[in-house]
């Protein structure tokens, strides 16, 4: 019998990745974003593999929006067996003193408060059938802070921070809490950063080898697909050129 997993931001990145994985492995899939058409593009490539999938269109920054969703699932959905928190994002990249308030409502609202709202729900359901595995996506910036990146990186803390604290909680109903923290990963991420400006993005990635999202789709299946007795707490993956969140060798 298929497990269930649902990925929240799996338009995109390293939740698409993350979706084409897990399909390989006989996952059924709840897949969510804000672009329908484009989840249901995704739904049409992966459907005639050996799972099923089922798609939901909402915004995550929506605690309204987020309830009505899942509770839209049809009951056999709603036996969910891992939940990957990928949906995230950066916006901008200046000093306290002058960033855009609405990004560090954006990223406050994805990254901190979205997770908190499906975790809410999910996680209520695993307990009643006391197994699953949730599994935060994080980031080198959940470990360290850098100059113009304050927010970014506050709400990456805070990831790590609300995944400590939910391994404890959840440990007593047989819940596993991991954490996957990428550094540089070639996706979308710098293009909303920069909001749309393809060159600053590219510039990013220059001079070295970055992370593609498969690499860290396949490290997300390596977590979930560990036995029952064993938890990869927390995963912290890097190019080889990059030492820390601001130190890459470059050709």
């Amino acid at each position: 019998m298929n497990k269930t997993a649902i990925i929240t931001g799996a338009t995109a990145g390293i939740g698409l990745e993350t979706a084409r994985v897990l399909s390989q492995h006989n996952f059924n899939l709840i897949l969510t974003g804000r672009r329908k058409e484009r989840l249901e593009g995704i739904r049409k490539e992966l459907q005639p593999g050996n799972c099923k999938v089922f798609t939901l269109a909402f915004d995550i920054q929506s605690k309204k929006e987020t309830d009505k969703a899942l509770e839209s699932l049809p009951a056999e959905w709603k036996t969910i067996d891992v939940l990957v928190n990928n949906a995230g994002l950066a916006a901008g990249l200046a000093t306290i003193s002058q960033a855009d308030v609405s990004d560090w409502e954006a990223m406050i609202d994805t990254n901190i408060k979205g997770l908190l709202y499906i975790t809410r729900i999910i996680s209520g359901w695993m307990i009643e059938k006391k197994q699953g595995h949730i599994v935060n996506i994080s980031s080198i910036a959940g470990k360290e802070s850098y100059p113009n990146g304050s927010v970014y990186c506050g709400t990456k803390h805070a990831v790590e921070a609300i995944s400590k604290a939910m391994r404890i909680e959840l440990a007593p109903h047989n819940i596993k809490v991991s954490t996957v923290s990428p550094g540089a990963v070639d996706t979308e991420f710098s293009l909303v950063r920069f909001k749309g400006d393809q060159e600053k993005a590219d510039k990013v990635y220059e001079g070295f080898s970055p992370l593609q999202a498969r690499d860290i789709a396949e490290s997300i299946y390596f977590v979930i697909s560990r036995p029952a007795h064993v938890t990869i707490n927390d995963l912290l993956i890097m190019p080889t050129a990059q030492a820390t969140a601001r130190d890459f060798h470059k050709e």
